[in-house]
């Protein structure tokens, strides 16, 4: 069987009900749809390893917002979807302590920049906190980090981030990184949240260490946003909903090593996508409004 590419629980799960018979229960996995200020939310819960082998995630829960509808840009569409990413995010990450925000990926390439780009919208107070207290008693101590690539830094994104953890000691870190989907409609159209940590890389085939409490030793909650499809996973549906036979996995993978596809606008999306991102990690952390976050990050 063709393996299909994708980082989102939510595809996993689909691609596994492709693959199994109708009268087949997938034990393990429990999911769940809601919204959120208007948004489509699908929750996938993974309860067990029986879970975790079939959808190739790790065990914990996984939340996916459907944006869609964010690029109409009707009215209040931006706050709308900050409050919906951010506040799943509150319902997910501890009440109090300190939380180191890093944002993963290449800043120099688009697809790869929604990581670093976040960063330049979130708050950071840990700072302040400890040279004015009597001004920013009211905020909750956050700290940023731009882990980089092994490429451009020779350091491993986890090592950084454990090092600064061992430093810093917060109560959470919060790693932000772009996807890849399987679908195009998915790309840059939803938010992923997970309490299982994250993989740098791994969307691109480029698996590096993993960021989870494990490694760090303290509670990870990841954000991801998908931005490239493979194209290797993309010809294969193409071809599928034409009814036509796939052809060998290597020699479909050979036609297009290592390429993956993303939209031409992509800049504008990744900018507006990273700002939800940043603003929704505010709105989790601090007792701001969007406005007051706006004019203090001007």
């Amino acid at each position: 069987m063709f393996a299909k590419r994708t980082d989102l629980a939510l595809e996993a799960r689909e691609l596994w009900q492709e693959s199994a018979e109708k009268t087949t229960r997938l034990r393990g996995v429990k999911a769940a749809r809601q919204r959120r200020e208007g948004y489509p939310v699908n929750r996938v819960e993974i309860l067990d390893d029986r879970g975790a082998e079939a959808l190739g995630k790790p065990i914990g829960t996984y939340l996916t917002v459907d944006l869609t509808t964010f690029w109409q840009r009707r009215s209040d569409f931006f706050e709308r979807a900050v409050r919906a990413v951010g506040g799943l995010l509150r319902e997910m990450a501890p009440e109090e302590g300190p939380v180191l925000v890093v944002g993963l990926g290449n800043a120099a390439m688009t697809p790869d920049a929604v990581g670093p780009l976040a960063l330049d919208s979130i708050l950071v107070t840990r700072h302040l906190i400890s040279v004015m207290p009597r001004h920013f008693s009211g905020f909750r101590p956050v700290a940023v980090f731009r882990a980089g690539v092994l490429g451009t830094t020779g350091v491993e994104s986890a090592e950084a981030v454990r090092g600064l953890t061992e430093q810093v000691r917060p109560a959470l870190v919060i790693a932000v990184d772009a996807l890849a989907a399987r679908r195009t409609e998915r790309v840059c159209a939803t938010v992923q949240l997970s309490d299982s940590g994250i993989v740098p890389g791994s969307g691109v085939g480029n698996h590096r260490a993993a960021l989870n409490q494990e490694t760090l030793g303290v509670p990870v909650l990841a954000i991801g946003v998908p931005t490239v499809v493979d194209a290797a996973t993309l010809a294969a549906d193409l071809l599928e909903k034409q009814g036509l036979s796939l052809p060998e996995e290597d020699a479909l993978r050979r036609e297009s090593p290592g390429m993956t596809v993303t939209p031409r606008d992509i800049d504008a999306q990744v900018r507006d996508l990273s700002r939800v991102v940043g603003y929704a990690v505010n709105w989790a952390l601090q007792d701001l409004e969007i406005s007051d976050m706006t004019a203090l990050l001007s």
